[in-house]
Formats: structure tokens, C-alpha cells, sequence
């Protein structure tokens, strides 16, 4: 009886360990659409106002760098904490 609990404790820790990959991997969906969103808008308002594109261009790429970092902390996470 006790080999029998041991085993089921193994593959519930194995089960919770695969779902947490799965969270890590679903990690990504978030800053995808972060970086839609903000090079979307960027385009739309060079369009509206092309004498300000150096300045809209800048802010863009601030943008786009920090919801990578959201991005790449997603998908290391697992690699640092996997023990």
C-alpha cells in the first residue's frame, strides 16, 4: 500500500510540474499582444502626424524592448526554477 501512495505522489508532482510548463509557455501570449498593440497605435499615429514619427519611432521601441523582457522572463523562468 505505501509503494502504491509513493507512486501516485510522484506522478501528481510530475502532473503539477507539467502544468506549470504549460503556464511558462502561456507566458508569451500577453507581451505578443502588448507588442501588437503598441507598434498598431505607433503606425497609426505616424500617420496621423508624420513630424513627429522620430519621437513616436523612439517611444516605440522603449516600449516594445520592455514587453520583451515580460517575454523572455517567461520563457527562462522554467529553466531557473526547474530543480
Amino acid at each position: 500500500m505505501s509503494a502504491a501512495l509513493t507512486t501516485l505522489a510522484a506522478d501528481s508532482n510530475v502532473t503539477i510540474k507539467g502544468i506549470g510548463y504549460i503556464g511558462y509557455g502561456l507566458s508569451a501570449i500577453g507581451p505578443g499582444i502588448g507588442v501588437g498593440l503598441i507598434f498598431g497605435n505607433g503606425v497609426q499615429a505616424m500617420a496621423r502626424q508624420p513630424e513627429a514619427a522620430g519621437m513616436i519611432r523612439t517611444n516605440m521601441f522603449i516600449g516594445f524592448a520592455l514587453t520583451e523582457a515580460l517575454a523572455l522572463l517567461g520563457f527562462i523562468a522554467p529553466f531557473v526554477l526547474n530543480k
